[in-house]
């Protein structure tokens, strides 16, 4: 899908994505080693319109349908998964800005290229105040803190008649925020994940919706409400959102062990050329297609949610897990794919400017992410398959 601006320029962001890929590899090494994406990496994603993805069009966004943005996620995911987590990052949190009141998103998008991000841990608590809520708390894994303008926070507040409490989501400028520098981490290093820390903030009312709203599908935009962008639930949305990390990061892994593969040899063995060993046949087959099955999940839950905000079918409790369950297979069949390669490279790929190894690293981190964790989320989905009812309200 090709997108056209506000000013009449013509984008289309899966081209301008892949011709990011060598700009993104050359720098993914220091963006590892300095725990944020390099200057150049976030200037040239902002030349290809990574950023206005998931904004509205009357703000000079693109707002792409899912199957752009997957396709788009995976080229940059080519290029450096920690780049791939950010978009994925920004792309969801700018669609949930998109759920906001339309003189909040007037504010937050003043500039379509501003970077909101965030996390959907309620870590922190929020009182009511005159005109808004007081929040205190802290958050951890705020992907792209450091290059972000508006944060995303979760709290727990008490209900309107205070008889409960419910999780809220609020809009809060970075500037209001304080950053804990604690990502040192195994994996997606470049995304800078720190922990944000809010000190009695004050946040006007017209910027928190309640969070089981959100989830029901109950969004406070009037002028987003007939886009079909806006019309799939929150989960599905994110689930096609994150799957084109790990489809890239697969693809980058197989592009890397066939970009070396010419030069090596299996020490110990008669085989001279890597290639000649019937083993690498296998190992390399078994990734190439743990890869495309991992696509086509991804593919296809893509094409269920902009088929379905066309046609305006609703989603079932069975299609709500299902997304969740298509996400923790991609991610499966990715990590899969990469650890085939990974044990076919050789001694020679731990060294860190050997890309496989970081795609390992990357692959596995983002396994362990409570919303993308296979087992999680197939327990979950064959729970509702046993007639059980969910025991989450992420869905």
């Amino acid at each position: 899908m090709t997108s056209t601006t506000s000013t009449g320029t013509r984008l289309d962001p899966v081209r301008r994505a892949t011709a990011t890929v060598p700009l993104l590899r050359e720098h993914a090494l220091w963006g590892e080693q300095n725990r944020r994406l390099h200057d150049e990496v976030l200037a040239a994603l902002g030349d290809a319109g990574i950023y206005r993805m998931r904004v509205a069009t009357r703000y000079g966004g693109l707002e792409v349908d899912a199957t752009t943005l997957l396709r788009t996620v995976v080229e940059v995911g080519r290029g450096d998964g920690s780049a791939a987590w950010l978009t994925s990052v920004w792309s969801i949190c700018a669609w949930l800005a998109g759920l906001f009141p339309d003189h909040v998103q007037d504010e937050v998008f003043a500039d379509p290229d501003t970077r909101v991000c965030g996390v959907l841990s309620p870590t922190a608590t929020a009182v009511p105040a005159s005109g808004g809520i007081v929040v205190d708390g802290r958050w951890q894994f705020i992907s792209g803190a450091r290059h972000s303008a508006w944060q995303l926070v979760l709290a727990m507040a008490p209900t309107p008649d205070g008889a409960a409490q419910w999780p809220v989501m609020a809009l809060i400028p970075l500037s209001e925020l304080e950053i804990v520098d604690d990502w040192f981490t195994a994996g997606l290093r470049g995304t800078g994940s720190v922990a944000t820390v809010a000190r009695e903030v004050f946040v006007p009312a017209d910027r928190v919706l309640p969070m089981p709203a959100i989830l029901q599908g109950q969004y406070a935009s009037a002028a987003n409400a007939a886009s079909p962008v806006f019309q799939a639930p929150m989960i599905a949305t994110g689930c096609v959102s994150f799957a084109g990390t790990a489809v890239g990061l697969a693809y980058a892994a197989r592009e890397n062990f066939l970009e070396r593969m010419p030069t090596r040899k299996i020490t110990y063995t008669d085989y001279a050329a890597q290639r000649d060993a019937p083993i690498t046949h296998l190992q390399l087959a078994e990734a190439t297609l743990k890869a495309e099955e991992a696509e086509f999940h991804a593919a296809r839950l893509a094409a269920k949610v902009d088929e379905r905000a066309t046609t305006g079918e609703p989603w079932t409790l069975l299609d709500r897990v299902g997304a969740r369950a298509a996400l923790g297979r991609v991610f499966q069949l990715a990590k899969e794919s990469v650890d085939v390669l990974t044990t076919a490279s050789g001694g020679s790929s731990i060294y860190e400017t050997v890309p496989i190894q970081r795609a390992a690293r990357d692959i596995q981190t983002l396994n362990l992410h409570a919303l993308m964790h296979p087992n999680t989320n197939y327990e979950l989905y064959g729970r509702v398959l046993c007639g059980l009812e969910p025991n989450t309200m992420y869905l």
